[in-house]
């Protein structure tokens, strides 16, 4: 706990002594921009010995970048899901009743160089995510704490310091995480993305699982609590080329936990075509994954993908075309296998279908 205090105050005071007063000559409104989306959903669920799910969904994001002085930004972002760390999903249910929104980000940005970024707060997740599979980070999670990046030519690098839990009763949980990686120029327009990363919880075993004592896969005790610790080795390679006019990328990503002896790994790999960027564009992929029960924290991988958590392996394949230029159409279809480490393995599909609209 005192490290991650000491990284604290240090980056603080380095924010509060680095940052210059902001210009009076321009008008405030120069100095902001607005973005935001909103996305509906149908989503089907089909999970052997359960009943078949169909439910409605909706997510909105709005959010604003202020440019404090040249080097400085503040971000913030307000979305819909309550709570969830990883999902900012909202069911049509409940009676019509309110639904809930909450600060999904909110931090500072600042420029130190052209080559080193600092950021403290409610991040966007600054971790690279090969393909941007969500084999250990959801793509909707935002860490909190603090995170360092540097680029310099084709090397790039990522630390990191985050509070995950905060216990009166116990020494706090933390997760410390740290990656390098080189961009290789292939010639013709290829390029080769690898790295290596290592991260770690601390303080975990005895614990309640983070967030809402769900273990999702991962080993408990019989009074619900973590039986392992958490440090994970990772790499990770994505190859970009493009097959004509369609852009091509094939991925890999593997991580294996440290502090178990068995259900320790995960790894996913697959392929994407296309790219809907602009409109009457698409992009179409494939992957498969496998996360065996301890291999990584359940609580933060993909909230989808067999029900969301560990313990699941299986296929995602994912569509989007661009309608307009801010209007698309996509789909996701899951065909996973659930709960093999507790001896009921069974099968488990999701179909979701949605449309999405932004503006900035």
């Amino acid at each position: 706990m005192n490290t991650i205090l000491r990284l604290s105050g240090a980056a603080i005071a380095i924010f509060m002594l680095a940052a210059p007063a902001i210009s009076q000559e321009a008008g405030w409104t120069d100095s902001i921009a607005l973005k935001g989306d909103v996305r509906l959903r149908h989503e089907r669920i089909d999970e052997d010995g359960e009943v078949d799910r169909n439910r409605m969904r909706f997510r909105a994001r709005l959010g604003l970048t202020a440019d404090v002085s040249e080097d400085f930004r503040f971000v913030f972002q307000l979305a819909t899901g309550g709570d969830n760390p990883v999902s900012t999903n909202q069911s049509f249910d409940g009676g019509f009743s309110t639904k809930d929104i909450g600060v999904d980000l909110a931090y500072v940005q600042w420029d130190a160089n052209d080559e080193l970024t600092v950021f403290g707060g409610k991040i966007k997740n600054p971790l690279y995510r090969a393909g941007g599979v969500p084999l250990i980070w959801d793509g909707d999670l935002n860490p909190e704490g603090f995170a360092a990046t540097w680029e310099s030519g084709s090397l790039f690098a990522t630390v990191g310091a985050f509070s995950v839990e905060e216990r009166s009763a116990s020494d706090d949980s933390l997760l410390y995480a740290v990656q390098f990686g080189n961009e290789f120029d292939l010639g013709d327009g290829g390029s080769l993305t690898a790295g290596v990363g290592y991260f770690a919880y601390t303080d975990t075993i005895g614990n309640s699982p983070f967030f809402n004592g769900n273990p999702r896969g991962n080993s408990v005790d019989g009074a619900g609590d973590y039986l392992f610790e958490y440090a994970n080795a990772e790499v990770f390679a994505q190859f970009d080329t493009s097959i004509g006019d369609w852009p091509l990328r094939v991925y890999a990503h593997y991580t294996q936990n440290s502090e178990v002896s068995q259900e320790d790994t995960a790894y996913a790999f697959g392929a994407r075509i296309g790219s809907a960027r602009g409109q009457g564009t698409s992009q179409f992929s494939w992957t498969y994954q496998d996360i065996e029960s301890d291999a990584v924290v359940g609580t933060f991988n993909d909230s989808d993908f067999g029900g969301g958590g560990t313990d699941a392996s299986g296929h995602m394949f994912k569509a989007k075309y661009m309608l307009r230029e801010r209007i698309s159409l996509g789909g996701t279809l899951f065909i996973n296998e659930i709960d093999r480490f507790q001896g009921i393995e069974h099968d488990y599909s999701r179909l979701q279908l949605d449309v999405e609209f932004k503006f900035n």
